[in-house]
């Protein structure tokens, strides 16, 4: 479905200025030649039609608005603001994106105004759309009310991305009036009625993977609950999903065998995404179908062609040490020089080097490329020939949203000037972030047993999974994972257990655009980001200059000075901004 979402988006802005028209003398009206009669969209095809155009903005990327500055990924407001990740390149590259790593933003930074573009466009359609439905007549209700229920399910969970970018954000409904609407009501129980809406009316089986289905609504609907530390509304939620859930297909939700699956485009839509952003490739649509906002992550000389960015951080690399049982280090001990990932940074690709043989969490190698393990079928990561600007951006690449050798070209895109175009998919929702839902339900609620049941689901697999290797089989690596054992420390009180969930999400959905927003949630966001900050900034002193992050003003991000312009003041910033 996706391959049609970007081909509709004339159609889309031609229904909307049709339904926004409006006249008291219609003898005097004339529709101009070349665009859509209103009756023409005033049926369940026009409505399936402009529904695909509400889709479309899900991926955040969009060639009449914005590109990779808004990527739905949130791999710039996510993870390299939750120091996941350093912005990479080079020093000169892009600093807009610098700003947002060392939190030195300001209102009039353009990549916050591309967001607010994108996320409210997506409302917009919305709106447009429930405004069409309220006037077709003589249509098949079950079906008027399957449309209505995807397009409020994308508004709730368009509003939701705004709430947690950028903290006070206007609600828009079909019937809100003027083009300046204020930003100072608490949204979310409009965000939780729209969800609510969604998970209460939409059928299970879509015919169509992509689309929202009761489960996805009911997703996140349980994760707007748990922003706001809603345990016990979210509870059944989550655990009607983990018992119930089915994709839009009808495939039941589960952990699927291998963890680097999830990020293998062969493996696209498996049991274990809940919801993703679908990508294609070669489709006709010059790579704007395809992963669009990831165009800049691909190594520098390597896969993709292009550009270096969002080069893991040698924190995140080091969370990956586990102790003597596979566990992690909860202390934070795991970033002493004792424990720390041994790297080629300062190292010329030709000169000698050692790989790191303490014991690692597997997941490590099939999230973060580094020299000597073996990168997909692209034989060993050769190091700094992979990377623009070692001393700036780090020894290290991304690896989840890159694609093999062996699918280059089928794919990827053809004939663009970078192969970083792909048609591997976005997963928003995995299902192991929901059964991490459960498990921290359940820390707040205080069954701390429960919670260590939930979290060990996860360990179990990547126990279990396939470890990367060498050609001849053996382990690329000293790879050490189990799971938790009854009486375990980590699990004697309920800060303890926190701390182990916490970890736990970082190991399993890294680099996958949640940390800061996890830890602003978490109200953890001032402690941990300060600190990473002063462990980074040692190693990449030009990258993290002057960097600090200020709970009074960084737990949001400003409201684009342009919207606050446009809205002549009835939009508030922020404070601090």
């Amino acid at each position: 479905m996706k391959n049609l979402h970007k081909k509709i988006f004339t159609l889309f802005i031609a229904g909307a200025l049709i339904l926004s028209y409006s006249c008291s003398d219609d003898f005097l009206r004339v529709n101009p030649i070349g665009t859509l009669d209103e009756n023409v969209l005033r049926n369940v095809a026009g409505a399936e039609k402009l529904l695909i155009g509400v889709y479309s903005n899900l991926d955040g990327t969009s060639q009449n608005v914005t590109s990779w500055n808004s990527a739905s990924s949130n791999w710039i407001y996510g993870s390299i603001a939750g120091g996941e990740a350093n912005k990479g390149s080079d020093a000169g590259d892009n600093a807009l994106v610098a700003q947002v790593q060392t939190f030195s933003m300001d209102a009039a930074n353009d990549i916050f105004n591309g967001k607010w573009r994108i996320v409210y466009d997506g409302i917009a359609r919305t709106n447009t759309l429930i405004n069409l439905l309220n006037t077709i007549e003589g249509e098949d209700e079950a079906t008027i009310l399957r449309i209505r229920s995807q397009a409020v399910t994308l508004r709730g969970h368009y509003h939701f991305e705004a709430k947690r970018l950028w903290g006070n954000v206007p609600y828009l409904n079909e019937d809100t009036e003027g083009y300046y609407v204020p930003n100072d009501q608490d949204i979310w129980p409009l965000i939780e009625a729209d969800l609510r809406f969604g998970y209460e009316n939409l059928p299970e089986s879509m015919g169509e993977v992509g689309r929202v289905n009761k489960w996805v609504a009911g997703a996140m609907l349980a994760k707007a609950l748990i922003y706001q530390q809603k345990f016990q509304e979210a509870k059944p939620i989550v655990e009607a999903i983990i018992n119930n859930g089915v994709n839009p297909m009808g495939v039941k939700y589960a952990l699927i065998d291998n963890f680097s699956d999830n990020f293998d485009i062969e493996h696209n839509n498996s049991a274990e995404s809940v919801f993703a952003w679908q990508y294609s490739a070669n489709d006709g649509s010059g790579g704007w179908n395809a992963g669009y906002g990831e165009i800049l992550n691909f190594p520098y000389g390597g896969p993709g062609s292009c550009c270096g960015f969002f080069q893991p951080s040698q924190e995140f690399v080091n969370s990956f040490r586990v102790d003597s049982n596979g566990l992690p280090m909860l202390d934070g001990s795991y970033n002493s020089p004792e424990n720390a990932v041994k790297s080629d940074d300062g190292l010329a690709s030709t000169d000698p080097f050692d790989l790191d043989n303490g014991p690692l969490d597997p997941r490590l190698d099939w999230t973060v490329g580094r020299r000597g393990i073996p990168f997909f079928d692209w034989g060993l990561h050769p190091g700094r020939d992979w990377i623009r600007d070692q001393n700036y951006g780090g020894p290290y690449t991304p690896k989840k949203q890159l694609y093999k050798k062996s699918q280059e070209g089928l794919f990827t895109e053809v004939g663009q000037w970078t192969t970083g175009l792909t048609a591997n998919n976005y997963n928003y929702i995995r299902f192991a972030e929901v059964i991490l839902w459960a498990a921290e339900i359940e820390i707040e609620l205080g069954n701390l047993d429960l919670a260590r049941d939930y979290i060990n689901m996860i360990r179990e697999r990547a126990k279990n999974s396939e470890y990367v290797t060498y050609e001849d089989g053996s382990a690329a690596a000293n790879y050490q994972v189990d799971v938790y054992p009854p009486g375990h420390i980590a699990f004697s009180s309920q800060i303890e257990a926190r701390k182990a969930l916490y970890f736990e999400r970082k190991l399993e959905l890294g680099l996958e655009g949640h940390r800061f927003f996890d830890l602003v949630r978490w109200g953890v966001a001032n402690e941990y980001l300060n600190d990473f900050i002063n462990y980074e900034s040692q190693i990449r002193t030009q990258a993290y200059q002057g960097a600090a992050f200020n709970p009074g003003t960084n737990n949001v991000y400003p409201i684009p000075l342009f919207q606050i312009d446009i809205s002549r003041g009835t939009l508030q910033q922020n404070p601090g901004y």
